[in-house]
Protein backbone atom coordinates (compact mmCIF):
# COMPACT_ATOMS: atom_id res chain seq x y z
CA UNK A 1 0.00 0.00 0.00
CA UNK A 2 3.04 1.94 0.74
CA UNK A 3 4.09 2.30 -3.15
CA UNK A 4 0.47 3.36 -4.51
CA UNK A 5 0.07 6.49 -5.93
CA UNK A 6 -1.99 8.65 -3.74
CA UNK A 7 -4.45 9.22 -7.00
CA UNK A 8 -4.58 5.16 -7.16
CA UNK A 9 -5.10 4.71 -3.11
CA UNK A 10 -8.24 7.43 -3.22
CA UNK A 11 -9.74 5.45 -6.05
CA UNK A 12 -9.22 2.37 -4.14
CA UNK A 13 -10.34 3.56 -0.60
CA UNK A 14 -13.44 5.71 -2.00
CA UNK A 15 -14.83 2.39 -3.52
CA UNK A 16 -14.39 0.26 -0.76
CA UNK A 17 -16.43 2.86 1.28
CA UNK A 18 -18.88 3.30 -1.52
CA UNK A 19 -19.45 -0.67 -1.45
CA UNK A 20 -20.00 -0.46 2.46
CA UNK A 21 -22.08 2.45 2.16
CA UNK A 22 -24.56 0.97 -0.59
CA UNK A 23 -25.13 -2.16 1.11
CA UNK A 24 -25.67 -0.31 4.52
CA UNK A 25 -26.99 2.39 3.23
CA UNK A 26 -30.13 0.03 1.44
CA UNK A 27 -29.88 -2.57 4.08
CA UNK A 28 -31.02 0.06 6.77
CA UNK A 29 -33.72 1.63 4.98
CA UNK A 30 -35.60 -1.52 3.62
CA UNK A 31 -35.48 -3.20 7.18
CA UNK A 32 -37.21 -0.04 8.56
CA UNK A 33 -39.53 -0.23 5.79
CA UNK A 34 -40.52 -3.82 6.05
CA UNK A 35 -41.03 -2.90 9.75
CA UNK A 36 -43.18 -0.01 9.51
CA UNK A 37 -45.24 -2.35 6.60
CA UNK A 38 -45.71 -4.81 9.38
CA UNK A 39 -46.70 -2.39 12.03
CA UNK A 40 -49.45 -0.90 9.74
CA UNK A 41 -51.09 -4.51 8.28
CA UNK A 42 -51.15 -5.29 12.02
CA UNK A 43 -53.43 -1.98 12.64
CA UNK A 44 -55.24 -2.65 9.68
CA UNK A 45 -56.05 -6.06 11.25
CA UNK A 46 -56.75 -4.50 14.61
CA UNK A 47 -59.21 -1.68 13.74
CA UNK A 48 -60.64 -2.56 9.85
CA UNK A 49 -62.66 0.63 10.23
CA UNK A 50 -59.27 2.45 10.21
CA UNK A 51 -57.67 0.85 6.79
CA UNK A 52 -58.19 3.41 4.25
CA UNK A 53 -55.89 6.38 7.00
CA UNK A 54 -53.84 3.34 7.87
CA UNK A 55 -53.16 2.80 4.63
CA UNK A 56 -52.34 6.45 3.37
CA UNK A 57 -50.01 7.06 6.06
CA UNK A 58 -48.28 3.87 5.55
CA UNK A 59 -47.74 4.68 1.78
CA UNK A 60 -46.65 7.97 2.72
CA UNK A 61 -43.96 6.69 5.62
CA UNK A 62 -42.79 4.26 2.89
CA UNK A 63 -42.28 7.00 0.29
CA UNK A 64 -40.23 9.34 2.28
CA UNK A 65 -38.04 6.05 3.64
CA UNK A 66 -37.21 5.40 0.33
CA UNK A 67 -35.66 8.51 -0.18
CA UNK A 68 -32.80 7.73 2.14
CA UNK A 69 -32.05 4.60 0.22
CA UNK A 70 -32.01 7.30 -2.97
CA UNK A 71 -29.52 9.53 -1.29
CA UNK A 72 -27.35 7.20 -0.03
CA UNK A 73 -26.86 5.93 -4.59
CA UNK A 74 -26.62 9.83 -5.32
CA UNK A 75 -23.76 9.94 -2.69
CA UNK A 76 -21.78 6.61 -3.62
CA UNK A 77 -22.21 7.76 -7.87
CA UNK A 78 -20.43 11.20 -6.83
CA UNK A 79 -17.98 9.39 -4.85
CA UNK A 80 -17.50 7.15 -7.69
CA UNK A 81 -17.74 8.76 -10.75
CA UNK A 82 -17.16 12.34 -9.88
CA UNK A 83 -14.62 12.26 -6.82
CA UNK A 84 -14.33 15.27 -5.05
CA UNK A 85 -11.22 14.12 -3.04
CA UNK A 86 -9.33 13.82 -6.45
CA UNK A 87 -9.20 17.14 -6.94
CA UNK A 88 -7.37 17.50 -3.24
CA UNK A 89 -4.02 16.03 -4.18
CA UNK A 90 -1.54 18.55 -5.28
Amino acid sequence: MANLDPNVLIIVVTTIVAVLGIVIGTMVPTWVEGQAAIKAIEGMARQPDAAPQLRTSMIISLALLETASIYVLLVVLILLFANPLLSLLP
